[in-house]
């Protein structure tokens, strides 16, 4: 399977395994994040610039709001998380906050102690920027920089890779927990939450 470049300091496009990678200014870098994306029904999205990638990953945080977010939302939204995981026998650990508390955490087969690295260095970028990891990511790289170069954060600590999405009760309103996940390349972990929210939500992709 194919990764995008991840940034400084990080060799593969694939959380805690090699592949082949591009520099992030690479035009075959934003082929391949666009390609990866697909919508809820797993159809391939058309190529994508950066800016039209960019106004994707906006679009789904509006569109992705939920009308509650409880115990209860976190354990239905985590377990179908898991079951279209386990499908595609996706390496991932999967991990749901409700404000600061953990409600949700599933590691399945393949994933490692490494993959739950990933998710607080991921989760934490969402806290901070109220914005998914991967568009807080793509931002910089469009403006030309990159995350761990420009955002003067502790990269052992934050992660602007594709993989941690921000859950809201309202379009404008703050954000109120996270959804992460991480075993795959990043706009495959970021693609994985995005079906799973259309799904929970009962949505379809535009």
């Amino acid at each position: 399977m194919l990764g995008a470049g991840m940034g400084a300091g990080d060799e593969s496009g694939h959380e805690g395994r090699r592949v082949a990678t591009f520099p992030d200014d690479h035009p075959a870098y934003h082929r391949a994040m666009a390609g990866a994306l697909r919508d809820g029904r797993g159809r391939l999205m058309a190529s994508q610039g950066p800016d039209e990638l960019l106004s994707t990953l906006e679009e789904q945080e509006r569109r992705l709001i939920f009308p509650s977010l409880g115990y209860d939302d976190a354990w239905r939204l985590g377990t179908l998380l898991v079951e279209l995981a386990r499908e595609r026998r996706a390496p991932v650990a999967i991990d749901i906050r409700c404000g600061v508390q953990q409600v949700f955490h599933c590691a399945l087969p393949g994933s490692s102690a490494d993959n739950d690295a990933w998710i607080d260095r991921k989760r934490r970028v969402v806290e901070r920027y109220a914005e998914s990891s991967y568009l807080v990511g793509e931002r910089f790289r469009v403006r030309g920089t990159a995350f761990e170069e420009s955002s003067r954060l502790d990269p052992d600590r934050y992660a602007a890779h594709g993989g941690s999405f921000p859950l809201r009760l309202s379009r404008d309103g703050p954000v109120v927990g996270t959804v992460t996940v991480s075993g795959l390349p990043q706009a495959e972990d970021h693609r994985l939450i995005v079906e799973a929210l259309e799904r929970y939500l009962g949505l379809g992709s535009p």
